[in-house]
């Protein structure tokens, strides 16, 4: 099995040698991860993962590999089972409704009336509950729960989105890490990327000057006499945040294309992570983004004024998330998203949103129009007339 896992991570494109599976072995020789998945799981990745960018590449291939392993018993217990009724493993609060059925469905009244239901709800509510409208539960219209339908309501529990119209969710969600390894699709992605390029010859020289070493030897009397000069780098700066999570999963590969794309010709370039909208905090690793965060300001003050700026998102959410405090879906912000957007566009003048969406579907979603006029309509399609135009208003 360790055998199958070391070529599996090869095959997957995790750069690992021979050394560092011997080193694994002899950890576990040593007893370092005894019976636990657990203590396995990140001892086997700390020995084989020396890059950050390849923890996503392994997490899929640990999972593959050791699917169905879990945590062995204590000595002469058995194996409790869970006692789960049958409609639960059939997914039975899988409910789609008809398109009249949805219409049927009224929003609670706005957001200060949906959250004080929701605490109403929970203190009056004793136990679990299917369908209905009014109790938090599965398979339902009420404005609370998961699987159902409500076109204003708190998603609770249930991982993945479906009508994608909850103003709030409660649940802890992972994300991933853009791959910035993935080739561009379409070479001319690139090209279009490379209007923004500004070079300038800076460092150490170490890069042959031809026609000034041919005009230093004429100028000496055909005595050789080398010129050097700095190489040339891409002094534009780029400051790119990018939304992570949610309905940009459906983005995923055109975004890896575009961030691959961007860590190539850009050598100055800082990149982070945001869900939906900017708030008081951004964070580099969404595999650390419970614990490690950036504050906002600390960019503000960091970065100066001439990085170029560019969000890159779907700007699909409930328009409470940019206009109300506490409009977040996955924490309580105390100051409205479009409160810290405003704050990052008076530092910084050139700054572009991308979206992935197609540009006839924005005047569908209200969040995509007040983003819109929040940016000063400076918000293009991920396409390469996008891009075009959008390097056209960054050099502008």
């Amino acid at each position: 099995m360790f055998t199958n896992f070391f070529f599996e991570l090869r095959q997957a494109g995790v750069p690992v040698s021979l050394k560092e599976y011997l080193t694994l072995m002899e950890a576990m020789k040593r007893g370092l991860a005894e019976h636990s998945v657990e203590d396995f799981y990140y001892l086997s990745r700390s020995c084989l993962v020396k890059d950050e960018r390849n923890l996503d590449r392994f997490d899929r291939v640990f999972g593959h590999v050791f699917k169905g392993i879990g945590e062995p018993p204590p000595e002469g217990e058995e194996v409790p089972v869970a006692d789960l009724p049958e409609e639960w493993l059939r997914k039975l609060a899988e409910r789609f409704l008809t398109d009249e059925e949805k219409e049927q469905v009224k929003a609670l009244g706005g957001w200060q009336k949906l959250m004080e239901t929701l605490a109403q709800r929970l203190a009056e509510q004793k136990g679990r509950h299917q369908g209905g409208s009014k109790w938090i539960g599965t398979a339902g219209t009420s404005p609370f729960g998961a699987y159902g339908y409500n076109p204003e309501g708190v998603r609770i529990g249930q991982k993945e989105s479906r009508h994608r119209r909850a103003v709030k969710v409660w649940d802890k969600r992972e994300f991933r890490n853009l791959d910035d390894s993935v080739e561009l699709g379409t070479r001319n992605i690139k090209v279009a990327l490379r209007r923004l390029r500004k070079f300038a010859r800076t460092g150490a020289a170490s890069e042959l000057d031809l026609p000034g070493t041919i005009r230093a030897t004429a100028n000496n009397a055909g005595w050789l006499d080398l010129k050097l000069v700095p190489e040339r780098h891409n002094a534009v700066k780029v400051l790119l945040f990018l939304d992570i999570g949610g309905s940009m999963d459906d983005h995923i590969r055109l975004c890896e294309e575009l961030f691959s794309a961007v860590r190539t010709e850009f050598k100055h370039l800082e990149h982070f992570y945001f869900h939906n909208c900017v708030y008081e905090s951004v964070w580099k690793d969404n595999h650390r983004r419970g614990s490690e965060r950036t504050p906002t300001w600390d960019v503000l003050h960091t970065y100066p004024a001439d990085y170029k700026l560019v969000f890159v998102g779907d700007a699909a959410m409930s328009p409470y998330e940019i206009t109300h405090p506490g409009g977040s879906v996955e924490h309580w912000n105390e100051e409205a998203g479009q409160v810290w957007l405003q704050r990052v566009l008076s530092v910084y003048q050139k700054a572009v949103w991308l979206n992935p969406v197609p540009e006839r579907q924005w005047q569908y979603t209200e969040s995509t129009r007040i983003l819109q006029r929040l940016m000063g309509g400076r918000m293009y399609p991920l396409t390469l007339e996008g891009l075009d135009a959008a390097t056209r208003e960054l050099v502008r």
